[in-house]
Parts: C-alpha cells; structure tokens; sequence
C-alpha cells in the first residue's frame, strides 16, 4: 500500500462521510471508494475496532467477513477489494454518525500519537507477514468465544493505524498485543474442549 501525502486524517474522512447531508445510507462500498489507496489499513480498523468496544452478541460474525478478506489482500499484497455482497451492505446516515462518535475520539487521540518512524515494520515483505498473522486474528474474533473477540480485535486495530501511517513502533505494540489475544483465546477454546468432554463424560456415566 502506497502512502499518498496531504490527505487528511483517517478522522475526518470518516466525520465527513458522516456528516454529509446527500447521503441518506453509506455502503461498505462508499467507504472502499472514498479511502482509496489506503482502504485496506483503514478498513481493517473501522471493521476491527467496534469489537474492542462492547458490542451486541453476533457483532464480530458480521463483521469479521470483511476482516478476513482484507487481511489475505495486505498478505498478498493485492489492492483493496470487497465481494458485492459486503460493498453493498450498507446502515443509514444516523446510524454511521453514532459508530462514527463512538469510535471518532479513540482515532482522533491515537493520529496525534502516530507518525512515521521504524517504518520498515510496516512495508514489505514485512506487510505481508503482518497480514497473515491479521488473518488468523481475524479468524479468531469470529469465533463464538464470549469476550474472545476483544484482544485480536485491539490487535488488528493497533496493526492497522501503524501499517496506514508507517509507523513501526504502533505494528510492534500490535505484534505484542497479538501474541497475548493467541495465547488468551487459545487457552479459552482449550478450557471450553476440556469442559465439553468432562460434561461429555458425565452423561455417559
């Protein structure tokens, strides 16, 4: 992915989008288009980032979908595509407004804090490696785990804030966030099997 510069913040895109009055839905493809060049790394964070927040139950299934897509292009270096079936899900104007507040203050606070530095963490090849380990976060977060979709969540979004604006040292944040959601979730499903075959068990008895 190609950093272009003078573009504005990933905020103000978003808010802009948000406030637009023509606008009475905004699609997944309105979104792809708008964000252009940079669609994969800011994609990858507004479909992670709601899951660190607490969401409705079925939350991350819907939007895991895309995640997985994404993640395979920034692994294979493909430019930025979606299925029809995801471009044209879309949510009414209102409703992108209030995902936009809740999410707006989080992005506005860490673009203050990011700036390009370490940047060979977030180019190739080094993308492509962080794009297959985004592919099994993604993976992960959507699993039916009850809180396990919160820590790949944070990890992917730390990722791509640091893949959008190369910076190396929010990657490596992400990395070591990655490293604990693998461990965390992997003992969570490793408890539900021993569980499952325990109360297995204890009905055949």
């Amino acid at each position: 992915m190609r950093q272009t510069t003078g573009r504005l913040p990933l905020s103000q895109v978003l808010h802009g989008l948000a406030d637009d009055p023509i606008r009475e839905r905004i699609s997944v493809g309105d979104l792809l288009a708008t964000l252009g060049d940079r669609a994969i790394g800011a994609l990858l964070f507004i479909f992670a980032f709601p899951n660190v927040l607490p969401t409705p139950p079925g939350t991350s299934a819907i939007l895991g979908a895309p995640l997985l897509f994404l993640a395979a292009q920034l692994a294979f270096g493909r430019q930025p595509w979606l299925p029809a079936i995801i471009t044209q899900r879309s949510m009414s104007r209102d409703d992108f407004q209030t995902m936009i507040r809740r999410i707006g203050p989080w992005l506005a606070r860490a673009e203050k804090l990011l700036k390009p530095r370490l940047s060979s963490l977030a180019l190739p090849p080094m993308e492509y490696v962080i794009g297959l380990l985004c592919l099994l976060l993604a993976t992960l977060l959507v699993l039916p785990i009850p809180l396990g979709n919160m820590l790949p969540a944070l990890a992917i979004s730390l990722i791509a804030l640091g893949v959008l604006e190369r910076d190396g040292l929010w990657v490596l944040a992400g990395l070591v966030t990655a490293g604990l959601a693998i461990v965390v979730v992997s003992g969570m499903v490793f408890a539900m099997i021993k569980t499952g075959i325990f109360l297995f068990t204890q009905v055949l008895q």
